[in-house]
């Protein structure tokens, strides 16, 4: 199947964390871009943070990603489409919040472009290992073989009283099944290929409008208050974390999805590696900063990392080279200055 080494890609949910450093990276590799908000006012601020992009950036306005059609009219003349419209946050009461615009939304475009994207190659739709891992006591290390189940069973069996983490996994992980059942349903009629890209924590200096930090998306509001707040006790910093990647580097992740061959029709875990909250705590001090909360008795190389994620696909499929939580914590410090937060 041909890659797409230029030309226009649609990219949805445009002005979110993510997907502002998606639309950055293709801009920046000479791609046109029709990035899709939900109203106009959401608009302005792409526009102005690309204003030098300015007749290479299309911004239209798709107020409900669930409905039919939504999409119909602006996959005719793109040659990928960028899917990483997806709602984040543990704020949900019913599941069905964070459900149905993930499944919906991510089969409204798949449709779209079976039915009108007749240039579409390819499509990357933003997963996540969300929809891979599944909480436990003892160590695993997951693979793409691995399906968050569990999250799902916890949803159906308790609704509204599941955990707000379950709620999350749950709506990634049957949006991304809705999608991978999408294209064996269709294989037949297929034009394009699906790439799905899996990461974990997404952290890295925010482009996408934010005006506080309470503002901020659901990761780097917990790393900002983790970090330098103090919000989490000295205990936590040394046995809470996860696995995570710099917000550029998925960026990067999402173009060469759409440039590499062999990526075409792959699901993808993407991470840097492990974390626990201390190493960042330290990252932060070596980058001037002195956070209010540390555990100095944290030894790295005793750790014990319950997630761990296998990437051997990811480095032979993208060959993605990842920053550092060093630079990652130097990069976002600078950003919160610069805003006056720090």
């Amino acid at each position: 199947m041909p890659v797409v080494n230029s030309g226009k890609v649609l990219v949805t949910g445009a002005n979110g964390y993510i997907a502002m450093w998606v639309v950055h990276t293709l801009l920046e590799q000479g791609y046109t871009v029709r990035g899709t908000v939900r109203s106009e006012s959401k608009a302005k601020h792409l526009s102005k943070v690309f204003a030098s992009y300015s007749e290479k950036l299309e911004i239209v306005v798709v107020p409900d990603i669930t409905k039919e059609g939504a999409f119909d009219e602006y996959v005719k003349d793109v040659d990928a489409i960028e899917h990483t419209a997806s709602p984040f946050h543990f704020k949900a009461g019913e599941p069905d919040e964070l459900i149905i615009p993930a499944v919906h939304g991510t089969t409204r475009v798949l449709e779209s472009a079976l039915a009108h994207g007749t240039r579409v190659k390819r499509i990357v739709v933003t997963s996540s290992c969300a929809s891979v891992m599944q909480v436990q006591d003892t160590p695993r290390k997951f693979s793409e073989e691995d399906w968050n189940d569990a999250a799902i069973a916890e949803v159906r069996e308790k609704g509204r009283a599941a955990s707000q983490p379950a709620k999350y996994r749950a709506s990634k992980t049957l949006a991304e099944r809705a999608a991978w059942d999408f294209v064996a349903k269709n294989k037949e009629k297929l034009t394009w290929e699906l790439v799905v890209l899996n990461p974990p924590y997404v952290f890295g200096p925010a482009i996408h409008e934010v005006g506080a930090p309470e503002s901020l998306n659901e990761s780097m509001h917990d790393w900002f208050h983790s970090v330098l707040k103090g919000s989490k006790d000295p205990k936590q910093l040394s046995t809470i974390g996860s696995c995570w990647i710099d917000v550029r580097d998925l960026a990067e992740a999402h173009v060469l999805a759409i440039k590499k061959e062999e990526a075409g029709s792959n699901r993808i875990i993407i991470s840097e590696g492990p974390w626990k909250w201390q190493d960042w705590i330290v990252a932060a001090r070596e980058a001037g900063v002195s956070p209010p909360v540390s555990d100095d008795s944290y030894e790295p190389s005793k750790a014990v990392h319950h997630i761990l994620y296998d990437t051997t696909k990811a480095a032979k499929l993208l060959g993605l080279k990842y920053r550092s939580i060093k630079e990652s914590t130097r990069d976002s410090i600078e950003d919160f200055k610069a805003r006056g937060w720090l």
